[in-house]
């Protein structure tokens, strides 16, 4: 069968999320998408922080108990709102950091090198950043990277296969760091067997949710994983540099954080001021320092539409509008170099499609002069991300016919197939 503008016009009138679309500032004559790296601005976001804006110039100091959001109860609000996106308790989650900056508060608590079980088990796909972390930390406690960081090998430079991981997991493993979505290609690990089979071997493990949350459902608690880590600027749409987050185990509750600082006190101790820490009795014990309040704010709003469209109704449309994606590239592009280097199965694949093509960077280019924003990942990928909150089927109609007409017209020789700085 082959689809048509009439369909996408169909399934935008059936789309139960289309009238979030009104919720984001959306820029006329652009296609944007790239929500898997920054999602767009969205009016509660813009709402909520004017409003801790004015909570500053109207309360000055006693903003941080007074006003709209008192700033210092602010982290442990929006893990409340956050929670049900990870699957956790409330109590479990909290807002602070970066992904970076959590992760080796993380590493730092959980690794616990004792005899022969020193090494940290990672994987070769996953986000350099965790990497330069994962290899820091081990020389922190005197391990040379080289021999006490295992990467996983992929087989095909596109995916990883769980029984791979599984028999990486090897007694010399104290701590296994695994992303939730691989960041190229989109494929979903299979979080909950993976934990099962870590749990069973006494090895700690802990995810990198940064391109599933707000894209997918998890049940973090249900399945027992150790601890977690996130960005909030790319599905939750929480604005560039946006305050990351953090899950921990309510099983693991006590235990003191790796790296300490005030704000992971409990909270009626902060301000006795005493020089031995009362660590709280939650996740928030993973704070280190002072919030980013103006960087929190956004979250608050970005947050509540989240909690009125419902993950699971998001998960529902990502999946659909994606193979839509997926179908008309196959419709309309064959036999001009591409392939899909995504899993075609629902259950493998996260909120993006990973389209390869050897002129990849060029084409991005491209595509920019042409209104659709686009995602480079070197050497070949084009990531295309249709955002369940904002992105119709019509828009991928679109963007699809543009991208056909820079193939055919040639447009993308206009550039060099090199990335910018910032890809």
């Amino acid at each position: 069968m082959t689809l048509t503008v009439n369909d996408a016009k169909k399934m935008d009138k059936e789309d139960l999320l289309y009238k979030f679309r009104e919720e984001f500032y959306i820029k006329p004559n652009t296609i944007y998408l790239d929500g898997n790296s920054l999602g767009l601005l969205s009016k509660r976001a813009e709402r909520t922080l004017l409003e801790s804006l004015n909570d500053w110039k109207e309360h000055g100091i006693d903003g941080w108990t007074k006003g709209k959001h008192p700033w210092f109860f602010l982290s442990e609000k929006l893990g409340e709102m956050m929670a049900p996106l990870v699957g956790a308790s409330a109590n479990e989650v909290i807002v602070t950091g970066s992904t970076t900056v959590n992760l080796h508060q993380l590493v730092a608590t959980f690794y616990k090198p004792e005899g022969k079980k020193t090494k940290i088990l990672a994987d070769e796909l996953t986000f350099p950043s965790d990497i330069y972390a994962l290899q820091s930390q081990l020389r922190i406690h005197g391990f040379n990277p080289d021999t006490h960081l295992i990467k996983v090998k992929s087989r095909n430079g596109r995916f990883l296969e769980e029984e791979d991981i599984i028999q990486a997991m090897t007694e010399d493993i104290a701590l296994i760091i695994l992303p939730t979505v691989l960041y190229r290609s989109g494929q979903i690990l299979d979080i909950k067997r993976l934990t099962a089979e870590a749990n069973k071997r006494g090895i700690i493990i802990g995810f990198d949710g940064c391109h599933s949350i707000g894209a997918i459902p998890h049940s973090f608690s249900e399945w027992g994983v150790d601890f977690a880590y996130w960005c909030n600027y790319k599905h939750l749409n929480g604005g560039p540099g946006s305050v990351g987050g953090l899950y921990v185990n309510k099983k693991h509750f006590g235990m003191g954080p790796g790296l300490a600082g005030w704000f992971g006190s409990k909270k009626e101790k902060q301000f006795d001021m005493e020089h031995s820490l009362t660590p709280a009795e939650s996740a928030g014990a993973y704070q280190i320092g002072t919030p980013h309040v103006l960087s929190l704010a956004p979250l608050i709003g970005a947050l509540e539409i989240f909690t009125q469209a419902g993950i699971e109704n998001i998960r529902v449309k990502s999946l659909k509008i994606n193979r839509f994606l997926m179908d008309l590239i196959e419709q309309e592009l064959p036999h001009l170099g591409f392939c899909i280097g995504n899993p075609e199965e629902d259950v493998r694949r996260g909120g993006h499609v990973s389209l390869e093509h050897k002129e990849a960077a060029r084409i991005c280019k491209a595509l920019k002069e042409n209104g659709i924003i686009p995602d480079f990942r070197a050497p070949n990928i084009i990531r295309l991300a249709p955002v369940a909150l904002y992105t119709s089927y019509s828009e991928v109609w679109e963007a699809v016919q543009v991208l056909k007409t820079i193939m055919i017209e040639k447009q993308y020789k206009n550039f060099k197939n090199e990335r910018e700085v910032v890809a």
